[in-house]
């Protein structure tokens, strides 16, 4: 019982740094399935920033590439707080910032399967139960 609330992410608040919006609409339908609350998105990195300080969530979702912009100094901000997230992007781990290389990746386009794996490892990191339960996991 215990690993399948470890494994649930219904209830679990997720903001979202996404520049396409035909792409968050399409998030929060998947986080909607997956029982999660979209508790903000941000299409641009001044915004993200801000709302990064201000929001009350449990994970985040940042795009590498906002419109020609890195999202970087968010995975930072984040960081910072100890808040775990989740880098997506179409262009593979080659994307990913230098300092984020052990952060999950989830490729666009967006599979369910693909996000809730990066999600759940993603918060695994933050709680040692969870990342031990999931230790060896693909």
């Amino acid at each position: 019982m215990a690993r399948e609330r470890r494994l649930s992410l219904s209830g679990t608040r997720v903001f979202v740094v996404e520049d396409e919006a035909l792409l968050v609409l399409a998030l929060e339908d998947l986080l909607s399935d997956m029982g999660c609350d979209l508790v903000g998105h941000a299409q641009q990195l001044e915004d993200a920033l801000s709302k990064a300080s201000a929001l009350d969530f449990d994970v985040a979702i940042l795009d590498v590439n906002l419109g020609g912009v890195r999202s970087d100094p968010v995975g930072e901000a984040l960081a910072r707080r100890g808040i775990p997230f989740v880098f997506v992007s179409g262009y593979g781990e080659a994307a990913l910032p230098a300092g984020f290389r052990d952060c999950p990746l989830v490729n666009k386009p967006y599979a369910a399967a693909s996000l809730q794996a990066g999600l759940l490892q993603a918060l695994g990191r933050r709680d040692p139960n969870a990342a031990a339960s999931t230790a060896g996991s693909p």
